[in-house]
This record gives structure tokens, sequence and C-alpha cells, in this order.
């Protein structure tokens, strides 16, 4: 295959130009767009698309500029800021003073919404449809569209973006590609590449993003530059109504069908993308595609549904546990706020537990420029909402909890523009009916706190969002509109998957008390999966509670939970070492308790970390020091003064709920009962320990606590001590076929442990591994080393191990805590990882998994790296000390020793990289000869076969030049090389630019006038860098950029090309060595 018939960047760019222009986005290439290099607007486009659009306005000339004057008035040195207050003029418009006083202000919108609005806005006995029309029935009213490539942008570095979707002139969105065939190119580079590099050096462009597009081809994402990496996500579906979402290449249509049809596009843009009121994390939240298609479908029946017409049934969103449904209610929300259809309407947000009343609270509170109403708040009881809705037409947002409704039956308003969006809505909202309580004593007839709701508002339309439906669920609020389930979920890297391991039988010895709890949990499901089934027949309940309680099951159980708990922690099995264990009931967690502290007193010690763990004093100051294991419960009347004191109040509680949440506070196991079990989101927490019967959609809802996304946490683990395996199936079973089988067996980690052990083995077999397993400490250490060297072989043999070992590491951390892995197995497994550490530490100078590995193994890997006597090369760069000493000649001698030709060369290549990044600092372009100089070298390297042609003397020749190549960079650095009449270190870092210039473009010029032109430059450049923000002010760049370019012609430099490209390198340069100088 050629180099031209690869499928490089450039060919998926083009692939992807020419699929948005059959989406109806023409394409421009950057190099025919008029515009100084600096500026990213496209200014033609604007002043067209503002003079069509309110030309019966009349609007002037001025007042576009006006427009135009406000916009690039925005600050890209606070970006996030920028771009919160842009996405605000783009998506809700603004008011423009007229030049002529005497005219009322003018409503301006920087796209045209016209044909959106119509057709989303409901029509009598019409329901729209989610489903996108033909292009040519949807025009894009005015709108100015572009797709453009190739447009150079002069920042404080140039840069080139792959592609920018233009609508009016305003760069909206972003691409970045990056080819799917090259294994060293992936699309976490074209993150990097928007969230660091282009906001770094051209933050002009990105304060305009309302989102940006990563993609390989193969993978395709959709996310903003303000948020990490793993909340980037793809779009799966282009109507929303398809069953099975597209992979691969397919999800690249899906993505520019779907969200680039035009209609679909401007209405993301200006409903789906929210910025909060305040944000201390610089939060920007892109919809995903079902929280899209979600609230549009939602918006749809509501429309249908609601009273007087209606029914009052706005229908079922059925969404995984963890998917974001609170920010598919905040979507839904500004939509039906922002319709004039529906006259802004009042939403009555509705939950059935005080803390998911004040997430939502928190949430919703801090959204109401973006749902478009000041008055959201929570109401303290039944008759501050109805002090609240009296006299109230429209608008408001309230939130509640379902409960405050039991308190009297009163009406509180009879509005039909009232919307009540219900949060787990399977729980205490669907029960209507008269419900009896039989007595000793008395029959009592009660309602439930759904009957008080529904007639406190008769005329409301209900909407339910519910992670687990029940049938009475679709009886209240009417039909599912969409759903998303588990799969879907873990399909699309927004929750992780969940592995079962049943360890019941571990702990209760007696078989016959096994099935007695299996008998007992099936008269549980078959009684029904209302929360007071369970509690109907306490005789039953306390035979129960007397096997669950067995202090000699306590026990037992105490000591296997802490072994399997402290497995994993060795074994850095757990992201933080959080673990939650829900008990059946206060009194047995109690006792529970006591066994663990019995085991493990130290877990009672109060202490603010784990040890071993250093805090910054910023994170002093959020923990509170406390014990390892703490209990999770509400106080009781009847507690003992033991247990009462260990409770706590509700204000302790509150502490607790922020210290587990903190990952570095001393506090990591939690005994829960029923609290914590929903609506808490710890992200990190990855083990959650059952010993409680728990069913259906409270099941779902407790095993989902460890289901959330986290970098490096792969899957979570849900043990099992009382035996809730089948009910576990059937629970699954409700969201659909996929899910019931969505449930790993801790079994298949095993398996897959074994298989990947297999083929390492395989690959090993012509290595002897004995001395690892048989010998002493020295022959450990001398094995390890020669195993490194061994997998170093070729590029290809290290790739594939390194693979397999993060494939195997992922599989130990789910099942290092059964005893199906022998010993002998683990000690394998220790071994290939210890590999796999000093791989990436010759390699990249850090290992993956240090902080998650078996504490023997790390301290041998850190002995193999000594026994090279090269530690301290995996040292540089640390601290500032550190840089000092990195041309010092002793390192380089100790690598000359090394005897491991592929480990000497790893190392010379990281030395070489540290080096070549120090003379960057100093001389950038030097810095740039260097590195290409470099990369020649790296790819010989990579290229490395498994032939007599790369022998130990082979790799060793390349060592050499390698040597070579790092004395000439440290002659470089210590200004070893001057040209005569040059001492100054940043004159030579000028004198290196105008020289490469004249050779690049082959023209002569005198060294005897070179020399006092770089002398000149220097001191232009020392002038106007005294102030510490010169590189962020105009004026100040704008003034050396004249002086520059009239020192240069007075000195006839150069002679026939454009000054410009002079200036942006003595710029960067300048930049760059002040920024040195500061740091040091």
């Amino acid at each position: 295959m050629t180099q031209h018939s690869k499928f490089s960047e450039a060919a998926l760019e083009s692939a992807i130009i020419s699929l948005l222009g059959e989406q109806g986005f023409p394409h421009v290439l950057g190099s025919a767009i008029t515009r100084a290099p600096e500026e990213v607007l496209i200014k033609s486009d604007l002043r067209s698309f503002l003079a069509r659009k309110y030309a019966d306005d009349e609007i002037t000339a001025g007042e576009i500029e006006s427009v135009i004057k406000q916009l690039d008035a925005y600050s890209a040195a606070d970006l996030y800021a920028s771009n919160k207050a842009i996405m605000k003029l783009v998506c809700d418009g603004f008011l423009l003073k007229r030049e002529d006083r005497s005219q009322k202000d003018l409503y301006v919108q920087l796209i045209d919404y016209a044909e959106l609005e119509a057709f989303w806005e409901p029509k009598p006995g019409e329901v729209p449809s989610i489903v996108a029309e033909e292009p040519a029935k949807f025009h894009g009213g005015l709108n100015i569209f572009k797709i453009v490539n190739q447009l150079e942008i002069v920042g404080h570095e140039t840069r080139i973006p792959d592609g920018i979707l233009y609508i009016n002139g305003l760069p909206l969105v972003v691409f970045e590609f990056k080819s799917a065939i090259r294994e060293e190119a992936t699309i976490h580079d074209a993150y990097v590449q928007l969230a660091t590099r282009y906001a770094r050096d051209i933050p002009e462009l990105m304060k305009y993003h309302a989102f940006c597009v990563i993609s390989d081809g193969v993978n395709n994402k959709v996310g903003s530059i303000f948020a990490k990496y793993d909340f980037f996500y793809p779009w799966r579906k282009v109507t929303g109504d398809e069953v099975i979402e597209k992979d691969g290449i397919n999800s690249l249509h899906t993505m520019i069908n779907g969200l680039f049809d035009k209609r679909r596009l401007i209405d993301v843009i200006r409903n789906f993308v929210y910025l909060p009121d305040v944000s201390r994390t610089e939060e920007k939240i892109v919809c995903r595609y079902p929280q899209y298609y979600a609230a549009r479908k939602l918006f749809a029946n509501i429309a249908a549904h609601r009273k007087p017409e209606g029914d009052g049934k706005g229908g079922t969103y059925f969404g995984a546990t963890g998917c974001g449904k609170s920010f598919t209610m905040l979507f839904l929300a500004r939509l039906l706020m922002k319709s004039v259809e529906f006259s802004s309407p009042t939403i009555v947000l509705i939950t059935d537990r005080t803390d998911l009343d004040s997430q939502l609270s928190d949430q919703f509170s801090n959204a109401k420029g973006y749902i478009g109403d000041a008055d959201i708040e929570s109401v303290q009881s039944r008759s501050d909402l109805r002090k609240k809705l009296k006299g109230r037409k429209s608008g408001g947002v309230f939130l509640t909890t379902v409960h405050k409704f039991n308190e009297d039956a009163e009406l509180l308003t009879d509005r039909c523009n009232v919307i009540c969006i219900s949060d787990e809505a399977h729980r205490s909202q669907v029960n209507l009916d008269q419900k009896l309580t039989i007595t000793d004593s008395e029959v009592k007839k009660s309602y439930g706190f759904a009957w008080h709701l529904h007639n406190s508002l008769p005329n409301a339309t209900y909407v339910g969002f519910t992670g687990t439906p029940i049938d009475a669920t679709l009886d209240v609020f009417g039909q599912v509109v969409d759903s998303y389930t588990m799969a879907e979920s873990v399909k699309d890297e927004i929750t992780v998957r969940l592995v079962y391991e049943g360890r019941a039988a571990k702990v209760l010895a007696d078989n016959s008390k096994l099935k007695e709890i299996e008998a007992y949990y099936q008269r549980c499901m078959e009684a029904g999966s209302s929360d007071y089934a369970v509690e109907q027949s306490k005789k039953v309940m306390a035979s129960m509670k007397s096997i669950l309680g067995d202090k000699d099951r306590l026990a037992a159980l105490a000591k296997d939970f802490v072994t399997h708990y402290e497995t994993r922690i060795e074994e850095g099995s757990t992201i933080m070492g959080k673990a939650m264990f829900v008990s059946s009931s206060r009194e047995i967690a109690y006792d529970f308790y006591k066994e663990v502290i019995k085991l493990r007193p130290e877990w009672a010690e109060v202490r603010v970390a784990a040890e071993g763990v250093e805090l910054s004093d910023q994170q002093k100051k959020q923990i509170k020091p406390m014990e390892r294991i703490k209990m999770v419960m509400t106080r009781g009347k009847d507690d003992t003064k033991e247990l009462y004191d260990v409770l706590g109040s509700s204000e302790y509680r509150k502490m607790l709920d922020g210290q587990f949440k903190n990952p570095q506070s001393n506090f990591k196991i939690a005994i829960v009962v029923d609290m914590w079990l929903t609506g808490f989101d710890v992200p990190f927490l990855d083990t959650i320990y059952i010993d409680k019967p728990v069913q259906k959609h409270n099941l779902i809802q407790t095993i989902s606590r460890v289901n959330r996304k986290f970098e490096g946490k792969d899957k979570g683990l849900v043990v099992d001590y009382f035996g809730i395996k089948s009910a576990m199936n059937q629970a699954l079973a409700m969201y659909s076929k996929t899910d019931a089988t969505n449930f790993e067996d801790v079994q298949l980690s095993i398996t897959e442990v074994r298989n990947h052990l297999d083929l390492l083995a395989r690959m090993f077999h012509v290595f002897d591994s004995t001395a690892y397993f048989a010998g002493d400490a020295v022959a450990q250490l001398d094995c390890l080393n020669r195993a490194s060297e061994f997998v170093q072989l070729t590029d290809k043999i290290e790739h594939r191990f390194m693979q397999l070992v993060k494939r195997l590491k992922a599989a130990y951390d789910v099942c290092c805590g059964a005893e199906e892995i022998t010993e002998a197995e683990r000690d394998q497994i220790h071994f290939y990882l210890a590999i796999r550490s000093i791989i990436a530490k010759l390699t990249k100078g850090d290992a993956p998994d240090t902080a998650q590995m078996n504490a023997k193994v790390r301290e041998m890997i850190d002995e193999a790296i000594k026994s090279d006597g090269v530690e301290e090369i995996f040292k540089l760069g640390d601290d500032q000390a550190s840089q000092i000493d990195l041309f010092n000649e002793d390192y380089l001698t100790k690598i000359s020793n090394i005897q491991l030709p592929n480990t000497k060369a790893k190392l010379l290549q990281q030395l070489l990289k540290k080096a070549i990044s120090e003379l960057k600092k100093v001389n950038k372009m030097k810095g740039v000869d260097f590195s290409e100089k470099f990369n020649k070298l790296v790819e010989k390297y990579n290229e490395r076969k498994e032939s007599e042609a790369w022998t130990a003397e082979g790799i060793d020749d390349l060592a050499e030049e390698m040597l070579a190549m790092f004395h000439e960079l440290a002659k470089e650095y210590n200004q070893g090389d001057m040209p005569d009449g040059i001492a100054d270190m940043e004159v030579k870092a000028f004198y290196d630019i105008l020289k490469a210039l004249a050779i690049k473009y082959k023209f002569d010029y005198p060294e005897e006038k070179l020399i006092p032109l770089s002398e000149k430059v220097k001191s232009i450049v020392d002038d106007k860098t005294k102030y510490t923000d010169w590189s962020q002010r105009a004026d100040i760049k704008a003034e050396l950029k004249v002086d520059l370019i009239m020192a240069l012609a007075d000195k006839g430099y150069p002679p026939m090309i454009d000054r410009d490209e002079v200036y942006k390198e003595i710029f960067e340069q300048a930049e760059n060595f002040k920024k040195y100088q500061e740091s040091r």
C-alpha cells in the first residue's frame, strides 16, 4: 500500500466533509476566507445574516458592527466565562440598543430559529415527530452554514483545526481527527489537541464553541473542552427510534445523519447545552443522544396529552440508573419554559426522598438562566406550595417531596398549565388506591401520597422518570415514551458493567439455613414488589433476623468481609478503597460493625487519611479526621446510648456524606441499611457487599451504587452474602432481555484471567523464568530485567504483551478476592504486572499500576530499577533541582554500562526527550531541530525486527547514535557552540531563527549583519516584555510587531518573504523564553 492510499487523517477529514456536504453544509477552504490571521469569525457571513434577518427592522451597518464588536470584546483570557456569555447570546438572543434612540431596542438572534420553533410548537391534533424530515423540507431558514478546513489561526501559537462548522460566521463546532489505522494515534490525542492545545494556543476560537467532535472514523464522540475525556460520548442513533445503536464506522453515519441534521443541530445548540449559573469546576454539559431524544419525545407527548383536551398522562421515561436522568429533566424543563404554546407553565418537580429533593434542588436552582425562570425553589411544606401557587398564572419551578402531599387533600390549583415531573416514579408516587391496614384491634383505611397529590393538582399533566418501571407507573403517567437500558448505558460507556460474586455459603455452613433463606426470599417475591409486603409476616421476619443476626454467622461474615476487602486493597484492585456494606437491620448492622472492629481495632482509630497518603494543604482543609469504617443510618428512639452515640445527628450524617465522597478521606467503609441506596453517587465506589433481602426496583437501585463511571474503573463488583442472584436476574429482566444478560458472574473474570495467563505463557515459552519463582531476591531481580528485555525484542511483541497484561489486570481486579485463583496463578500475575510496569517506566517514566498493585511486587519493581543503577533517570523533571543535573555525565556513564540493549535504548530515549524539552525552553528553533532528529532515531528503533539485523549489537549501534546526539544537545544547551560575537543565549536563539529562515527560503544574508540584527531583536523584545501580562495585551503585541517589522525592514531582512512569519517565530521564542525565566 502506498503512503497516499493509506486512510490518513486527511482522508478522514475529506470523508467527513463529504458526508456533511450531503447534509447541506457547503465546504470552504480556510485559505478562501478573507480575514486577519488571528480572526476566527467569518464577519462577512454574520453581516449578511443580520442584514437579511432584520431588514424589516431597518438594522443599520453601524448596529451590525456593534454586534460584532460585542462578540470580539469577550476576552479569550477567561475562556469559560466568555464561552458561557457567548452561548447565552447564541441560545437566547439579546437586546440591541438602536442608533436612533427613539426606536425600541431590537431583539437580536444570532441564529434563525423560526423554522425550528414552527416545527416543534404543538398544533391541534398533531404530535411533532422526532424523526428527521427530508433535508429538502427543512431548509435551515436564513442561516448560512459552512464546513471549513485548513483554516490557519494565529494565537499564542499557530494552529490549523481539522474542521470548523460555521453558522452565520460563528465557529460553533470544532472537529479534530486521528487516523484509525495508526495504533499510536487515538481519539484521546484528538481530545488533548482540543482541550489543551487549542484552549491554550487559540482560545479566541474556542470561546465560541458549542461543542467539539473527536473522531478516527471508527470511534466518534461529542463533548466540550471543559469536560474530561471520559465525558465525550458517541451519538449512536439517527431518529431515536432505532432498536440497535450503531457501532464503528456506522456510528460516524449516525452522528452525521443524527446530530448534524440541520434542524437537530440548531436544536441541540440552542436547547441542549447547559452551563450552570455558577460553577467552580467550569461545568458545561452537552446532551447525550438518549437525553436529547427522551426530552424531545416527552415534550411532544406532554403536548398531546395535556389537560383539558388530553388525559393528563404526559408519559413515562424509563432510563437506567446512573444515565443522567436529572439532566434530561433539566433539558425538558427548558423546552417547556421556552415554548410559546405552553405559555410558561408552572413545573412541580417531585421526588420521594429528601436527599433526592436536595440534589435536584441544588441542580435546578443553579439553572435559572438556562431554564429561563428566576423562580426556582424548594418548598418546605404543602402550605408553602399553596402560597407560592396562589394567584400565580404561569412560570415557576417548585421542588418538593411527595410526602408533603399527605398533609391534607385541599386543592392547590386547578390550572391546566401545570406540569408535574416525578423522579423515581416507580415508588411512592403511584399509590392512587385506597389501602387497608389490619391490626388486632381495627381496620384502618388510608390513601397513598400519590392520591393526595393528584387531588391537589387535578388538572396538571404528569410525567414520570424511573429506572425501574412497574405497571402502576404506566397507569399514573402513561405509556413509556422512551427508554434507555442498562445494556445501552454500558455500551455507551456512561456506566460500567456489574459483576456478581456469591459468598453466602462462606458465612453460613448450615445448608438447611441457606435453603430457609432462599424459601423466605421466594415468598417475598411472590407476595409482590411492595415495600410493605415483606413486613406482613412478623413471624417469618423474626425467624429471618435470628438467622442473619446469629452471633457465629456475624463473626464468620466479618472475617470473610475483612479478608475479601483487604485482598482487594493489597492487590490494588479497588480505585480508592471505598466499599459499602448493606445490612438487613440496624441491630444486625451494629453487631456486624462490632465484630469487624474486634478483628481490626485500628479501623476504629481516628485518622486524617490512610497510611502513606500525602495531602495538599487544600485537601487537609476539606478532610475531617475519622475512622475507616462508619455506620450510616438514622437514630431510633429505642436505641441504646452506645448505638445512639455511634449514629450521630442528621448534621453528622451530612458530614459523613461529604467525607465518603472525598477520595482522600480515611472514611472508606460505610455500613448502611436503607440510607444511601438511592440517589447517592460516588463514582469511585466500586464494591458493594449485600447482606439483606432486596428485590426488584430496590435491588436495581442498590446495585447501581457501583455502576458509575470513573477513570480506571472497569467494572463494579456486587458481593452477595445473602443469596440474591435469582432475584437480581429477575430484576434485570424488568429492563429488557439484553439487561438480563448484562450482569456478569465473577466466574467469567476468573476464566478471563486464566485465558490471559495461558496466552502470556505461550508468549514466554522460550523464556526461562525459573529464577523469579525459585531463586533468591537477587535472582528474581535479574530475571525481571531479563524478562523486560525479552518483551522488548520487537515493537509488535512489546505492544501485544502490554495489551494482554492490561486486560489481565482488569479481570484480576474483579476476581482477586475469589479463592479459586491459586497462589501459583497469583504469582504469575504479579510477575507479568511487574514486567509491564518496568517497561512502562522505561517508555514513559511512569508505571500505570504502581498505586494499584501488590505491595511486594511494587517493592520488587523499585529494586529492579535500582539494580541497574539508573533510578535517578526516572526522577528527572520531578522538581526544579533535577533540571540542573539533567546533563550530568554520570547518568550517561550509568546508562553506557547497562548490559541490556533495549533497556539502554529506552532510557536514552527518555533522557533525550527530557533534554530536548529543556533546550526548547531557551531555544525553541534548535529544540525543534533536535526533535526531528530524535524522532527519526525513535522510528528506526520502533521498526526493529526479530532478525539477525537487530541483534544486541544492532541496538547498541543505535544507542551510540543517541549518545552522540545527547552530547551535541548538551553542548548546545551549555552554550558550547556559540558563533563568534554572541555571548548571550537569547541572542543566539533569535540568531538561529533568522539563520533558519534564510536557509528555508534560500537567500543569503551576511553573517556580519545577522549578529547585530539578532541583538537588535533581543533589545526590542526586552523592551516590550517588561510587563508581566505582555503576551496577553493586544496593544503591546501590536507595538512589538510594528517595531520588529521596522527593524527588519531597516536591515533589509528578509528580502523576499512576508515578515509576518519572522514576527511569529520571534514572538513564540520570546514568549517561551520569558515563561522559562519566570519559572526558574
